[in-house]
């Protein structure tokens, strides 16, 4: 497939264009690079579309190699309608600032430039968290998932829960499902 050279430079000087003007502070000027950048997108659209053919219809004595390829004219035609819409909508806001401010330019606000000052790191969000929260350690649950787990002799496993000390055991059941301590409701809500 050859491409055509002037298309492809046209394109990039498209692109380089549309590129220079979106970067501007005027609202006018980022509409004409937005419109600049949807027709280079066309055009790239078109030179990926290869060699003109014929029309995409069904005719018996026509190979298939002949036949143009419709899905980039029918990308290009969304493409347009999108950009068509982009630009009523971007009309819309230079219209709207013009009426309230009298200017075009968009000025950086306060807040975004304490926003710019402030450090990346945050506290609170970038500290550290421990790999246990839970408040009843897992070395009291035993290697078989049920008992405790070994108390040197003549000690008793206590765990200390907010303000009181738990039971080793009674610690453990509540790491398993079906806690001792809670008797579930009898079901359909009867007395």
């Amino acid at each position: 497939m050859s491409v055509n050279l002037t298309l492809l430079t046209v394109m990039g000087a498209l692109y380089a264009c549309g590129i220079y003007l979106i970067l501007e502070r005027s609202l006018t000027r980022v509409l004409l690079g937005l419109m600049l950048l949807a027709n280079a997108t066309n055009l790239l659209i078109l030179a990926t579309g290869g060699y003109a053919g014929l029309a995409p219809l069904y005719g018996k004595d026509t190979g298939a190699g002949e036949y143009n390829d419709p899905l980039p004219q029918a990308l290009i035609l969304t493409s347009i309608v999108i950009s068509f819409a982009v630009t009523a909508f971007m009309l819309g806001i230079i219209y709207r600032t013009w009426v309230l401010a009298r200017e075009d330019e968009i000025q950086d606000d306060a807040e975004d430039r304490r926003v710019a000052k402030t450090p990346s790191f945050d506290v609170e969000d970038d500290s550290v968290i421990p790999v246990e929260t839970s408040e009843f350690p897992l070395t009291m649950i035993g290697s078989d998932g049920q008992a405790v787990s070994d108390v040197p002799d003549g000690a008793e496993a206590t765990v200390k829960v907010a303000d009181r000390k738990l039971d080793a055991a009674e610690a453990a059941s509540e790491e398993q499902p079906g806690s001792l301590n809670v008797t579930p409701p009898k079901e359909g809500g009867g007395q």
